[in-house]
């Protein structure tokens, strides 16, 4: 592995942080969030962590450790696990870990209330302190409490939160008996409660806490409009992940839309109201970049959250990426974006390279699991769901990282290399058997929302897959192939072989998309380079 470069995800690849909240404190820049377990049946299934990195050296992160544990929430056991946080330093000097609580699978986790616990460090020791409250003591429990975000707004401190069911927001559709059943069962409120709002429960908000950080100063109140049809909301309608930052005197309310594949953002002078929708930021399969549709989705689509952050001058967006087949083992990626004149947000797209300054060096080896595509051309999108068909996805079998199930036509595209020489590009691989793929024993779960019609099962043996097993090179997405890496079929299969291209790469920056084709399905560990 290269030394002094950073790659997507730029944290290990053991580890698996999603929801991401970047935050500047000092001279160091911090990542808080959820904190998944490798291959797990469900959403954060572990304490929170957190890594952190010198601000002019985004390529050193260092593990901070285990910051709060859900066992010292006073709902513990009764929800095990944490969702996404948020840390602010408060006028005190101390900082805030804000969180909601929820059982397997989000059960439970729009109920409220929302927690706070308080430590003295970014990295703590958090301690809890108590719940989000209302002047007369009582915990909040208006709106939807989840996936909160605060900022310290000049010395106002503003919480945001909240979650949106049903996106055409009419009175018929929030009144409808079965929607409204729903409503009561997910959100934990009777149906009087559902409708004594004179907007709607769902949506997001903002209330503004006094400085004891947990007491409710300002009533909750939307910040855009529930009823997205007909604004500037309805194609990319708010869904979760309500995080806020200030840009040159403007709000920038980042959000992860019901489309629940893309980061996107508006802007306003104020910071309750008057948002306009501003553009999708970044899709983890790169949908709507150059006019993708979703059923060209360069990877398997699922949730994300995350939120953009001025590091050393730079801008950059922290969202994540789904391993595993499932929305269960979630990895934290980051990408540099540019913020214009005119204070808009281009689409970025994903990459291999992320926070590394530029192109990596086409040279030595990198695990394979960096790659920023991995398509058959037919992928699945998840929402709180586990998949049990095939189809090419990041995985593990004990501490063997690795792309499993790739099977005929898949695409693994890494953006972006530099070659300096004539190198060779090379592959760590084995032919997948009942013997060495990974088998998922939890539950599979397959979530009402999932559109998975159509992704193909097990019909990898294409009858145009020739005898030969073999990787086509190439350097556009569509482009011919530069090289050949052939895959010998007599090699033990239980172990892990390496295998070069039959030509060299061309100098300069590229893409790198590797093309398999054979007859049987192969994993991929390791992409290596080789000085011709």
């Amino acid at each position: 592995m290269n030394k002094k470069q950073v790659f997507n995800p730029y944290l290990p690849i053991s580890e698996y942080i999603p929801d991401g909240e970047p935050h500047v404190f000092g001279d160091r820049v911090y990542i808080f969030g959820s904190h998944d377990k490798e291959g797990g049946y469900t959403y954060c299934m572990l304490d929170y962590v957190t890594y952190s990195a010198p601000v002019d050296d985004l390529k050193d992160w260092r593990y901070e450790g285990v910051i709060y544990k859900a066992s010292q929430d006073p709902q513990y056991p009764k929800y095990k696990y944490m969702f996404a946080p948020d840390v602010v330093k408060g006028n005190d000097g101390r900082f805030y870990l804000y969180y909601s609580m929820s059982g397997d699978y989000g059960v439970g986790g729009y109920v409220g209330p929302m927690s706070v616990a308080v430590a003295d460090k970014p990295v703590g020791p958090y301690e809890f302190v108590g719940f989000v409250r209302n002047k007369d003591g009582t915990p909040l429990n208006r709106y939807v409490l989840f996936d909160p975000a605060v900022m310290n707004d000049d010395g106002v401190i503003r919480l945001y939160y909240g979650t949106q069911y049903g996106i055409d927001g009419s009175l018929q559709v929030q009144r409808d008996s079965k929607f409204e059943s729903n409503l009561m069962n997910m959100f934990g409120v009777t149906k009087e409660e559902v409708r004594s709002y004179p907007d709607n429960i769902m949506g997001p908000v903002m209330a503004v806490l006094e400085d004891d950080m947990i007491t409710v100063k300002e009533e909750p109140r939307h910040i855009i409009p529930y009823h997205a049809k007909g604004t500037s909301f309805e194609a990319h309608p708010f869904f979760e992940g309500a995080s806020m930052r200030k840009v040159n005197g403007k709000y920038y309310f980042v959000y992860s839309s019901w489309l629940n594949h893309e980061l996107c953002y508006a802007v306003s002078d104020k910071p309750d109201e008057g948002f306009i929708f501003g553009g999708t930021i970044v899709s983890n399969g790169d949908v709507g970049l150059n006019g993708r549709c979703t059923e060209e989705r360069l990877n398997m689509t699922g949730t994300t959250h995350g939120s953009i952050i001025n590091i050393n001058d730079n801008w950059y967006v922290f969202y994540h990426r789904l391993t595993h087949k499932s929305d269960y083992s979630r990895q934290s990626c980051a990408e540099k974006i540019t913020i214009g004149k005119d204070g808009r947000i281009g689409q970025v797209e994903v990459t291999s390279c992320g926070l590394n300054g530029g192109s990596l060096k086409a040279s030595g080896e990198y695990p394979s699991v960096i790659a920023c595509n991995i398509t058959n051309g037919n992928m699945p999108h998840g929402s709180n769901s586990i998949y049990k068909i095939d189809f090419p996805n990041v995985t593990n079998l004990g501490e063997d990282r690795f792309i499993g199930s790739i099977e005929h036509g898949t695409l693994i595209g890494y953006k972006y290399f530099r070659a300096d020489d004539n190198v060779k590009a090379g592959v760590e691989v084995r032919f997948e058997t009942d013997g060495n793929k990974p088998v998922f024993d939890g539950p599979a779960r397959l979530d009402e929302r999932n559109f998975d019609d159509g992704v193909k099962r097990d019909n990898y043996a294409s009858s145009d897959a020739g005898d030969d097993s073999y990787f086509e090179v190439r350097t556009k997405i569509d482009g011919d192939a530069v090289a050949r890496i052939l895959i010998d079929d007599d090699k033990d299969e239980m172990k892990w072989n390496r295998f070069v291209s039959d030509k060299a790469l061309p100098q300069g920056e590229f893409a790198l998309y590797l093309v398999y084709h054979g007859r049987r399905k192969i994993q991929l560990k390791t992409l290596l380079f080789e000085q011709e």
